[in-house]
C-alpha cells in the first residue's frame, strides 16, 4: 500500500477574521501547524520533514504580517501540488463591520494600522491578500459565527474528507479521598455500589480482577447505572467530537480508587469503544489498602 500523499492546509485571510482559531483546530485534530510562514519557506519544511515522515498532515498560517514574502505565493502552491500534496486554502472573512467591531472590542492593534486608523487597515489588507482569496478551495465568512461555530464549521469540513478526526475519551478511575481529577469534564461517584473492600478476600485485590469486577458489577445497582451511563455518554460523545472537543475525561469515583470506580471505568469503556477512541487509566490503583 502507498504512502498517502502529505494533506497540507493554507489558512490564510483577514486579520481577525478566525485565522488563529482555524489554526488551533487544526492542531487539535492533529495537524503539524507553523503560523505565519512566508511561502518561500513551505517547500524547505516539507522537505525538511522529509516523504518517509509519519508526519501526513500540515498547516501553514499565512497572513499580511509576511509582508514582501506573499509575493509567489500563488507560484508556492502550485508547487506544493505538482509535488503530489493534497492542498487546501481556507480563506477566514468577514464584513468591514464586523472586523472593526472585533478590534475595538479586543483593543487589540490592527497589524496593519499601527496609526490607529482601522477601517484604513482592512481595505488595505483586502487588497493584499486578494491574490490568495483567488486560491482559496475554502472561503469561510465568520461575520456571524461564534468562536464555537466556527470550530464545529472546521470540524465538519475536515470529516467529511478522508481525514477523519475522533475525539479521545479518558475514562479515569479514581478515590475521592486523593482528590477529584483536575482536567475532569464528567464527574460519576459511584460510592453507593456495594463494597468488596468489606469483604475480606477480595480486599486486597483490585477491581483489574475478576472476582472484585463481578461482585460490583453483577449488581442491579451496577447494572441500572452502567445503563444510564452508557446512555449518556453514547448521545453526548458524538456531540462533543462534533463540536471540535479533541479530549473529553470522564471520571469515574470510589472511596479509594482500587474496587468500585476501577470495574465499572473497565466494564464503561468496553460499552463506548465503538463511538469514541476510549483510553481506560486507573489513577489510584496501586495505592495501599
Amino acid at each position: 500500500m502507498g504512502v498517502a500523499p502529505l494533506h497540507v492546509v493554507v489558512v490564510t485571510g483577514m486579520s481577525g477574521a478566525g485565522r488563529s482559531t482555524a489554526l488551533h483546530v487544526l492542531e487539535d485534530l492533529g495537524f503539524f501547524c507553523v503560523d505565519n510562514l512566508p511561502p518561500a519557506l513551505a517547500p524547505k519544511l516539507l522537505d525538511i520533514l522529509g516523504d518517509g515522515s509519519e508526519l501526513r498532515r500540515v498547516g501553514f498560517g499565512i497572513d499580511v504580517r509576511t509582508g514582501s514574502f506573499l509575493e509567489g505565493a500563488e507560484a508556492v502552491l502550485g508547487g506544493l501540488r505538482q509535488r503530489g500534496c493534497d492542498v487546501e486554502v481556507w480563506f477566514l472573512d468577514a464584513s468591514d463591520s464586523a472586523l472593526f467591531r472585533r478590534f475595538s472590542e479586543t483593543r487589540r492593534p490592527h497589524p496593519m494600522a499601527p496609526g490607529g486608523d482601522v477601517l484604513a487597515a482592512i481595505q488595505l489588507e483586502r487588497e493584499r491578500l486578494s491574490s490568495l482569496r483567488a486560491e482559496a478551495t475554502k472561503i469561510i465568512d465568520t461575520t456571524d459565527q461564534s468562536v464555537h461555530e466556527l470550530r464545529r464549521t472546521l470540524v465538519d469540513h475536515i470529516a467529511r474528507g478522508s481525514h477523519r478526526f475522533r475525539m479521545i475519551t479518558r475514562i479515569v478511575s479514581f478515590g475521592f479521598k486523593y482528590g477529584t481529577p483536575v482536567d475532569a469534564d464528567i464527574v460519576l461517584d459511584v460510592r453507593y455500589l456495594p463494597n468488596p473492600h468489606f469483604v475480606p478476600e477480595l480486599r486486597p485485590k483490585t477491581g483489574l480482577e475478576d472476582p472484585v469486577a463481578r461482585f460490583v458489577i453483577d449488581t442491579a445497582e451496577a447494572s441500572e447505572l452502567l445503563a444510564d451511563a452508557t446512555q449518556l455518554l453514547r448521545h453526548a460523545l458524538p456531540r462533543f467530537e462534533r463540536d471540535g472537543k479533541a479530549y473529553l475525561t470522564v471520571a469515574i469515583g470510589c472511596t479509594g480508587g482500587r474496587h468500585r470506580s476501577v470495574a465499572v471505568s473497565e466494564e464503561l469503556g468496553r460499552r463506548l469503544g465503538d463511538v469514541s477512541d476510549v483510553v481506560v487509566l486507573h489513577r489510584d490503583v496501586q495505592r495501599p489498602v
